[in-house]
C-alpha cells in the first residue's frame, strides 16, 4: 500500500503537541544539558539535546511510534515496510515488535553492522539493497505494492515529522531563551518537525540545518540546482540524495539556512563529544557540533541548541576516528630515522626515544627498498607522544645524536602539528 505525497498536509504545533502526549510514556524525554567545555570553546552558550540516549540510539523512536500508533487495526495486520540506513530501521522494528506489527526493513548494503544487528534483534525481516538510502527506498516501494504492506517512510510523512518535532518542544520547555537550533539534515524530517514547533513557539529563533559536503542534496534542492552527491560519508544517517517533497516545502518556508561540513570536521566533533562530554555520537549525530566549530564566529554570544541525533556508531569506526585524531594532534606519529646498518643501532635509537618517555608501538626496519647509501638503513617508528612539544623534543634528541629524521603526516591534517622534516 503506497502513500501518495499529494494527500500529505504539514503538521502544525497542535499536531506536534498531540504527538508529544502520544509518546509521553513510551519514548524518552532525553536530557537537555549545558556544556561548559563546548561553550568555552565556541564562546557561546551550548545546550546539547541527547537523542543518542534514546532506547534505539536515535531520535527516530519518536516519529516511528507516532506513525505506527496512527495505523488502523487492519493496517497493522497487513504489516509495514520501512527503508532506512539504520536508525529509522531500528526504531520502526522496535516499535513494531512492541505493537505486534509484522515488519520488513530494506537497508543499504553498507549499513554499519551494529544497526543491522539491532534491527534484526527486534524481529524484523531485513533485506539489503543498493548503496544508499535512495536505492533502498526504490525497492521498498516495489515490495510494498507486491505484498500490500504499509510504508513507514523515513522522513516524508506528516506523522513522522510531527513525532520528530517533539524534540523542540522539550528543548524550549527546558531552555525557552534558545536563540539558535543546529539540526542535521538528511531527508528533512527532523528539521521540518522541529522548525514547525520552534518557530511556532519562538518566531525569532534561528533554525540552521547541517549537511555534509558530500551529500548537500537539500541545499541543492533549495537553490534549484541539480542533485550531485558523493558515494560515501562518515555521516551515513544523513546521506540522502532525494530530499522529501513535503519536508522541502517546510524547510523552504521555516529554515533560515543550511551549512555544510566536511568529513574531518565531523570526525573531530565525534571525538570532542567522546572526550569532553563522555558521550558516544555517530557521524550524522555530531554534524551540528561540527558546524558550530567550523562556523563559530556566527554564533558567538548566542544560546545555541544542538540536537545530537544518534549514537549508533560501529566500534571499529569509532576506534579509527580516535586514532586519526591522535595523528592530527601528533599524539600518534610515524617517524623515519636514518641509521647505520650495524648491530646495536636500533637499540641506540630506542634508548634515546625511551629517555624522552615516548612509547614505541611499532618498528619497521628497511634496507632494500630505500634510496639511502649502502650500509645504511631506514627505521619507521610509530610512537605515542604527549603532543607537538614532546615530538619536537624527540626529534631534537635524535638530531643531537647525529640521526636524520623525517616525520610522516596524513593528508588533510588540521590543527597543531610539527613540521615535516626531511633527510639531509
Amino acid at each position: 500500500m503506497n502513500i501518495k505525497l499529494a494527500t500529505f498536509r504539514p503538521p502544525n504545533l497542535e499536531n506536534i503537541r498531540q504527538a508529544a502526549k502520544t509518546i509521553l510514556a513510551q519514548a524518552s524525554d532525553t536530557p537537555c544539558r549545558y556544556s561548559r567545555h563546548l561553550s568555552e570553546m565556541a564562546k557561546a552558550t551550548v545546550i546539547l539535546k541527547m537523542e543518542n540516549l534514546q532506547f534505539t540510539g536515535s531520535f527516530k523512536d519518536r516519529g516511528a511510534l507516532v506513525k505506527l500508533l496512527s495505523l488502523t487495526a487492519a493496517q497493522r495486520k497487513q504489516g509495514i515496510i520501512a527503508m532506512s540506513a539504520g536508525n529509522h530501521a531500528q526504531a520502526v522494528a522496535h516499535q513494531a515488535q512492541r505493537l505486534n506489527i509484522p515488519a520488513v526493513i530494506v537497508m543499504p548494503c553498507f549499513t554499519p553492522n551494529i544497526k543491522v544487528e539491532r534491527t534484526r534483534s527486534f524481529g524484523a525481516e531485513v533485506i539489503f539493497h543498493g548503496e544508499t538510502l535512495d536505492d533502498a527506498i526504490i525497492l521498498g516501494k516495489q515490495i510494498a505494492q507486491e505484498k500490500n504492506l504499509n510504508i513507514v517512510h523515513p522522513y516524508d510523512d506528516e506523522q513522522i515529522i510531527a513525532g520528530q518535532g517533539t524534540i523542540a518542544l522539550e528543548m524550549l520547555t527546558s531552555h525557552p531563551d534558545l536563540e539558535v537550533l543546529l539540526i542535521p539534515v538528511g531527508g528533512g524530517g527532523l528539521i521540518a518537525g522541529n522548525a514547525i514547533a520552534a518557530k511556532s513557539l519562538c518566531p525569532q529563533i534561528k533554525i540552521v540545518g547541517i549537511q555534509t559536503q558530500r551529500f548537500p542534496s537539500m541545499l541543492q534542492a533549495l537553490q534549484g540546482e541539480p542533485i550531485i552527491c558523493g558515494s560515501s560519508t562518515i555521516a551515513e544517517g544523513i546521506a540522502v540524495k532525494t530530499p522529501g517533497k513535503l519536508t522541502l516545502s517546510i524547510i523552504r518556508e521555516l529554515v533560515d539556512e543550511i551549512l555544510l561540513v566536511d568529513e574531518d570536521e565531523i570526525e573531530e566533533a565525534v571525538r570532542l563529544l567522546l572526550e569532553m562530554e563522555k558521550t558516544v555520537v555517530e557521524g550524522a549525530g555530531a554534524a551540528g557540533l561540527a558546524a558550530l566549530i567550523k562556523y563559530s564566529e556566527r554564533f558567538v554570544g548566542q544560546k545555541v541548541g544542538i540536537i545530537l541525533s544518534g549514537g549508533n556508531i560501529d566500534l571499529p569506526i569509532l576506534a579509527e576516528i580516535v586514532q586519526r585524531s591522535m595523528v592530527r594532534s601528533n599524539q600518534l606519529v610515524r617517524l623515519e630515522v636514518e641509521i647505520r646498518d650495524v648491530p646495536g643501532a636500533l637499540a641506540e635509537v630506542a634508548r634515546l626515544i625511551g629517555e624522552t618517555k615516548a612509547n614505541i608501538i611499532e618498528v619497521r626496519h628497511q634496507r632494500e627498498f630505500s634510496c639511502l647509501p649502502l650500509h645504511s638503513a631506514e627505521l619507521e617508528l610509530v610512537m605515542m607522544t604527549r603532543g607537538v612539544a614532546h615530538l619536537q623534543q624527540i626529534i631534537e634528541v635524535l638530531t643531537k645524536a647525529g640521526y636524520k629524521t623525517r616525520l610522516q603526516s596524513i593528508c588533510g591534517t588540521r590543527g597543531d602539528r610539527a613540521s615535516t622534516l626531511k633527510f639531509d
